[in-house]
């Protein structure tokens, strides 16, 4: 019998990787959100690999309280995730995936784009990924990593936001309302390049953006955290005492409404 592999979050994502974990042979053990991880950590003291699936909002509480022995273990999938929010927690190396399959309620996976990893664990997510039909390659480094997670920040961030101002599909926006989409790109990228604290390559962020934006053209710009993402992002802009006319307009227009 394989190490057991702890899932922390129990939502149509921690789904898809339970069972392409247990394709490949490994026990998997789900923690609910209303379950304390150090009372689970004693009862699965050592297990092979510890993925996070909570949303966003959720993933600083779960790392605050992570077991120290479970620290090398961790997994990340989270959307506009950046190395800034694993370190912050003392978490210093681990396995990441940049996940582009969708998997709602009720409704068939849907792939966009590969979902690379990096990290330890990289290979057991690869393997199990593949194992289910989704395309997952590993990463060579650190480097690409960076990239595929502003990439992917950048497109949930762009067409979730502009969603607010017209719901259409991502496809649309592209085709009718490019100008809007990089406008807010833009000011995106402005405050990802604040918060990684590194010259970010815009324009082949905005090549990789519309990548995603083409291979699911269907796909609706509104997503259900539309409006927490833009607070999210104008409050990390506002800490970084950063200028996003754009998105700060945006954000007005929609208050207003409310």
């Amino acid at each position: 019998m394989k190490q057991p592999i702890v899932i922390v979050g129990v939502g149509e994502l921690a789904g898809v990787f339970s069972y392409g974990f247990l394709k490949c042979g490994y026990p998997v053990y789900p923690i609910t959100r209303s379950m304390n991880l150090t009372e689970q950590h004693r009862r699965i003291p050592t297990p092979k690999f510890v993925l996070v699936t909570v949303q966003e909002s959720e993933l600083h509480s779960v790392l605050k309280q992570m077991p120290e022995e479970w620290q090398d273990k961790v997994g990340l999938v989270q959307n506009e995730l950046l190395p800034r929010d694993w370190l912050m927690h003392k978490i210093i190396n681990p396995t990441v995936t940049v996940v582009w399959f969708e998997k709602k309620k009720n409704k068939a996976l849907t792939n966009i784009l590969q979902s690379p990893s990096f990290g330890p664990n990289a290979l057991i997510v690869s393997n199990a990924l593949h194992a289910v039909d989704i395309p997952a390659p590993i990463l060579d480094d650190e480097h690409d990593l960076l990239y595929e997670l502003v990439r992917k920040s950048l497109y949930i961030l762009t067409v979730n936001i502009a969603g607010l101002v017209n719901n259409c599909t991502v496809g649309e926006l592209w085709l009718n309302n490019q100008t809007l989409a990089r406008e807010i790109a833009e000011e995106v990228i402005f405050i990802l390049e604040s918060l990684t604290g590194k010259q970010l390559p815009r324009e082949k962020l905005i090549i990789g953006m519309v990548e995603g934006i083409k291979d699911c053209p269907q796909r609706h710009c509104l997503g259900r955290s539309a409006e927490s993402r833009l607070t999210r992002v104008l409050k990390s802009a506002r800490e970084k005492n950063l200028k996003t006319p754009k998105l700060t307009e945006i954000f007005n227009s929609f208050a207003g409404k409310a």
